[in-house]
């Protein structure tokens, strides 16, 4: 009986340390800087295990996002339009910690690049 109390108490501790994903489900204040445009956005994430979705918002209009979330690595995009013309940005990141998120932002089919940094406005839930 104590072996597998042993065996139950180890299982434990390997299935709780194998789930590394990071929260990021919350409001974020999004800072873009795309080709000497800079803007900003008010995101609301949702995150069901490594799946990202929700909504970004910026001065004239609002967009559904989708993600994916695959250990420390963060992407999500959005499609919206530029001067009547259809566009998809494309958010890649690295994340350092669960507050802040820093990485590269792609404009297609222009294939602008830029950088972006994302900060939670309220703690994730």
């Amino acid at each position: 009986m104590k072996n597998l109390l042993i065996l139950f108490l180890v299982f434990l501790a390997v299935v709780g340390y194998g789930d590394t994903t990071t929260n990021l489900a919350g409001q974020w204040k999004v800072h873009n800087s795309i080709a000497g445009n800079e803007s900003d956005q008010d995101c609301k994430f949702e995150q069901t295990e490594n799946k990202l979705s929700g909504s970004c918002k910026s001065e004239d209009r609002e967009v559904q996002i989708t993600g994916r979330i695959d250990g420390k690595n963060v992407t999500w995009k959005f499609d919206t339009e530029y001067n009547g013309t259809a566009i998809t940005l494309t958010y890649t990141a690295t994340l350092d910690d669960a507050s802040k998120i820093a990485g590269s932002v792609e404009v297609e089919p222009y294939g602008v690049t830029g950088e972006f940094t994302a900060t939670a406005a309220k703690p994730a839930k």
